[in-house]
């Protein structure tokens, strides 16, 4: 069965032509043309990948996606606008995008990052060869609930955070490179510096470590990456 995309674009010519190209790519497209309509439709059915611009009719792209995600809607998103400056492109990925894509784009380039965000959901998707929990002390991750139990306490993590827990918890031991985990999580070009990645381990070390500041898990390895010790 074909994937099922939703395309969010108020601007009617450009929705045709992105529409007509995913689905000679063999996706099925479903286009609104405001953020309401968005809400409801991936409420009503959740898609296989949400193409949503940022400047709509109402309510914003950001928000769009920043609601979605508050209400536990997982599902990938990939930012489609104008506004392609750094700030933008960091405020839509940490909102929980999952890519950012700059008008005017190369029709191909869309393509192949829908093919990745894809790829990505897929293996996310799949049984994990480290288990569906990770154990840190007395900290437990359950990769298919999106939550940190600690202490009797449990938190919701991200779907991002989730992400680079669960592929360092399937290469523990091992010490794995920023540029490694931002290409298996989000895509190589998803953010314009890999040191953003440093930003999702502190807060994970808030979540997760006795003391943060002397990590016991989450290692960093200095002008590499990072290596997760169970």
């Amino acid at each position: 069965m074909p994937e099922r995309l939703l395309l969010v674009e108020d601007e009617a010519h450009l929705a045709e032509v992105i529409a007509d190209n995913l689905e000679v790519e063999g996706y099925t497209v479903e286009v609104v043309g405001d953020g309401e309509r968005a809400l409801e439709r991936v409420r009503a059915a959740e898609p296989a990948l949400v193409l949503l611009d940022v400047m709509l009719p109402g309510i914003d792209g950001f928000t769009v996606c920043e609601r979605l995600r508050a209400e536990g809607k997982e599902v990938p998103i990939l930012f489609l606008t104008a506004r392609n400056a750094s700030d933008d492109r960091v405020r839509g990925l940490e909102a929980g995008g999952d890519d950012y894509l700059g008008k005017p784009f190369d029709l191909r380039e869309l393509l192949l990052r829908v093919r990745a965000i894809l790829k990505r959901a897929q293996w996310f998707g799949a049984p994990s060869s480290a288990g569906e929990r990770l154990v840190l002390g007395g900290a437990v991750v359950d990769f298919k609930r999106f939550t940190t139990t600690l202490a009797g306490r449990e938190t919701r993590l991200s779907s991002k955070e989730t992400m680079i827990l669960r592929y360092l918890s399937e290469r523990a031991g091992e010490v794995v490179s920023r540029a490694d985990i931002l290409d298996k999580v989000w895509g190589y070009d998803a953010f314009p510096t890999e040191r953003t990645i440093d930003n999702f381990i502190v807060r994970l070390r808030r979540m997760l470590e006795p003391d943060p500041a002397q990590p016991r898990y989450l290692h960093t390895i200095r002008g590499v990456g990072y290596r997760l010790t169970p």
